[in-house]
């Protein structure tokens, strides 16, 4: 079949815009062939190339004394002593699990778990985010089914738990759900692998899966907005093979053993094109390759198709020369194809090869590193200061606290997701410590009484009234969830979903979350190590809320000193660290209870909330408290409450007495102040945490009592609510469920 003829037509649709083919033209000296033409689109398509959002991140902190790799690789590398690193990277897979959900959530899953092991790193846990639109809507529970199942028979398959995440439903995702999938693995720190292609004569291989033309236009896709036609985008979405991922893996970490492996890197978006030029451009070297001996499963493919394919499964690696053999036997053994497609030179050119023909022939650094870089104009979106308004007094206070309480509790974002986990192996590799349900997860290093704690967070509501604070409030949530544990926060990665970045309003908001999170991981000492970008998530130009999701590591350094989530012992304290202030503006409650979704987010001072990451490492270290749990989504009732539902059952509850002080009962009860845990602890323990607290300028309140089988608040003396623990579990079990029965 005869290549269509280049234009400057055929270039727009391929997603470049006029004065880029015109730079496109000027950097080869002539017309581009077909080839040279979609390696362009791909490489400097906004998922690739980041010409949007470039300019932002450079205001991440990105280094610091624990910091072995940071953005700029496949993933990031994190020092956790005794000569072990973690490796961890969140990603987007967002608009292939809108047209196919079940393909597009597990080759998302697919493609984080080869970004870690390409750097070396056995992956021990997976994460996820999942937003979708509202229960009501017709799409939804297919959404929820497909995307559940694709994440859990991918990650099931492979063998890596899947051992917790975020799951968030508004309307603003109706057009466009969000799968951000984060995977971390462990490695020595002394061997990290890289993406160079460096060494002029040495072998290029192909490793893994045969090529097909699934994937196709895949960065392209996640590069433009959707539309009424987004249905037709069906075969742009790849299809993951996880067993063949397992073996790909293994062959991978045994080659790894062997002194073989100059530069490896995962062929994810824009495929063998993306690998190639970006392994050379790292290095500042040239590379040829010679496009027909790529192992195919498809008749009558085109070089165009070969480039671009994002048939998943593969890898591209840079051996030494003469270890030719080391890496056929290694890939022979894993029954993987591994086939010599190339050299490195040092040209400093790509020049690929078709049946002896050359059909590309460019330099390799403008395609790989020298996209446009656009600083967009960004203006405030309409309406934002009418939306910060509101007017709390106008609105009749609550009524009813246990009517309430349990409303909230089987609502769609704080209801259980048991529905969603108990599909996922959560215990494969026997690493995990807490799974899904707790505030992090954490996972043990065998050989060591080390444990990572790791953490998703974003509240997309707060983004939407302020993208600023929203995004820092993340970072501290995320942090604390994961100190909560007991463990110190290290570091971050992160998934940035916004809109369309041509839109001034989105870019303001882009820009706004960006310095959010640099001004918070500045102030927490966790550096961004890794991340992703995901823009145009958008639907006949209704955008999303601003989502900019906040994957936290952290290090305990012993196991031992763990602290879970939930009531332990009868006869406890309960105690509240932290000040309530009363904020209900942007709450769940405002939310679900008066169909509002108005005001500021809740006030962070950042200086406390480092004091309180503080205290409850020191609480953990020195066994003072038996649970922590954080206070957020749904303020101090809905907290307390899920500190009486443990994931495997239990019969302790709470008996709570609160003190109004001229607070409104909705404020006191589901305001979402920041900066608060409840803790459980002996009454011998009391006296010591409020010194602790004391000496950090942090309040610390007795509230309560662990009691068995009900949960009962006082306010000012006056009883609230009076629920027995089984009515409590079924309002709260039963709200996912009821989500995906109409399906």
């Amino acid at each position: 079949m005869a290549e269509p003829k280049v234009t400057p037509e055929l270039a727009l649709a391929h997603g470049l815009n006029a004065d880029e083919w015109e730079r496109l033209c000027n950097i080869l000296g002539r017309v581009p062939t077909y080839p040279e033409l979609g390696i362009f689109s791909v490489m400097w398509s906004e998922h690739c190339s980041y010409k949007s959002s470039r300019i932002h991140l450079k205001k991440f902190p990105t280094s610091g004394p624990l910091v072995l790799q940071g953005p700029g690789e496949n993933a990031g590398v994190v020092d956790i002593g005794d000569g072990w690193a973690v490796c961890f990277k969140m990603e987007s897979h967002n608009h292939p699990s809108y047209i196919e959900p079940y393909q597009g959530a597990a080759t998302g899953v697919g493609g984080i778990l080869r970004d870690v092991f390409t750097m070396g790193a056995r992956p021990i846990a997976n994460l996820n985010g999942l937003f979708f639109g509202q229960p009501s809507h017709p799409k939804t529970p297919h959404l929820i089914k497909g995307v559940v199942a694709g994440i859990g028979d991918y990650g099931n398959c492979i063998g890596v738990p899947t051992v917790g995440g975020q799951v968030f439903f508004h309307p603003c995702y109706d057009g466009n759900i969000l799968v951000n999938a984060f995977t971390l693995g462990l490695l020595r720190a002394d061997k990290i692998f890289r993406g160079y292609a460096s060494g002029v004569g040495n072998p290029v291989f192909y490793v893994g899966s045969k090529t097909g033309r699934d994937g196709i236009h895949g960065a392209t896709m996640a590069s433009a907005e959707f539309s009424d036609e987004t249905e037709q985008k069906r075969p742009t979405v790849q299809v993951g093979d996880p067993f063949t991922e397992k073996l790909l893996l293994e062959a991978c970490l045994e080659l790894m053993e062997h002194d073989a492996i100059v530069g490896i890197q995962d062929m994810g978006a824009a495929g063998l094109t993306s690998s190639s030029f970006e392994m050379a451009g790292r290095a500042g070297s040239g590379i040829r390759i010679e496009l027909d001996k790529v192992p195919m499963r498809e008749t009558g493919m085109t070089p165009y198709e070969v480039l671009l394919s994002e048939s998943q499964e593969r890898m591209l690696i840079v051996a030494k020369a003469g270890a030719e053999e080391s890496v056929k036997r290694v890939f022979t053994k894993w029954r993987l194809d591994a086939v010599v497609i190339g050299e490195v030179t040092d040209t400093g050119r790509a020049e690929i090869y078709w049946r002896g023909e050359k059909v590309v022939d460019m330099p390799v650094a403008p395609v790989s590193d020298q996209a446009p870089v656009y600083d967009r104009p960004q203006k405030e979106p309409s309406g934002l200061e009418e939306r910060k308004r509101l007017d709390i007094e106008a609105l009749r206070d609550c009524r009813n606290p246990e009517e309430a309480l349990l409303r909230m509790m089987g609502s769609p974002n704080l209801c259980s997701r048991r529905w969603v986990y108990t599909q996922y192996d959560q215990s494969v590799r026997t690493n995990t410590v807490l799974g899904p349900g707790y505030d992090a997860a954490l996972v043990r290093i065998k050989g060591t009484k080390k444990a990572v704690a790791m953490s998703l967070d974003v509240n997309p509501r707060y983004c939407r009234l302020d993208p600023y604070e929203g995004a820092r409030l993340a970072v501290a949530e995320a942090a604390r969830n994961v100190a909560c544990t007991g463990a110190r926060p290290l570091a971050i990665t992160d998934c940035l979903n916004f809109g369309n970045p041509e839109r001034e309003s989105v870019m303001w908001e882009f820009a706004r979350s960006v310095e959010g999170l640099a001004s918070a991981c500045r102030e927490l000492d966790t550096p961004v190590v890794s991340g992703n970008v995901s823009f145009y998530n958008e639907t006949n130009g209704e955008g999303i809320f601003p989502t900019p999701t906040v994957g936290m590591v952290g290090l305990l350094e012993d196991v031992g000193l763990r602290v879970q989530s939930f009531f332990e012992y009868a006869g406890d304290a309960v105690i509240l660290l932290g000040r309530t202030r009363g904020h209900v503006e942007g709450s769940e409650y405002l939310s679900l209870i008066h169909g509002l979704e108005q005001g500021t987010p809740p006030p962070l001072d950042m200086a406390r909330e480092k004091a309180l990451l503080g205290l409850l490492q020191v609480l953990a270290k020195e066994r003072l408290v038996h649970s922590m749990h954080d206070c957020s989504e749904g303020g101090l009732l809905v907290a307390v409450a899920e500190c009486c539902l443990k994931p495997r059952g239990g019969d302790l509850g709470a008996s709570i007495s609160l003190q109004a002080r001229g607070k409104r009962l909705d404020g006191l009860l589901f305001g979402e102040d920041a900066s608060r845990v409840v803790a459980s602890c002996s009454s011998e323990s009391m006296q010591k945490i409020f010194d602790l607290a004391r000496d950090r300028g942090l309040e610390a309140t007795p509230i309560g009592t662990v009691i068995k089988e009900r949960l009962q608040v006082l306010v000012d003396g006056q009883p609230m609510a009076d629920i027995s623990l089984r009515d409590l579990r079924a309002r709260w079990e039963g709200g996912f469920p009821s989500l995906v029965s109409r399906v």
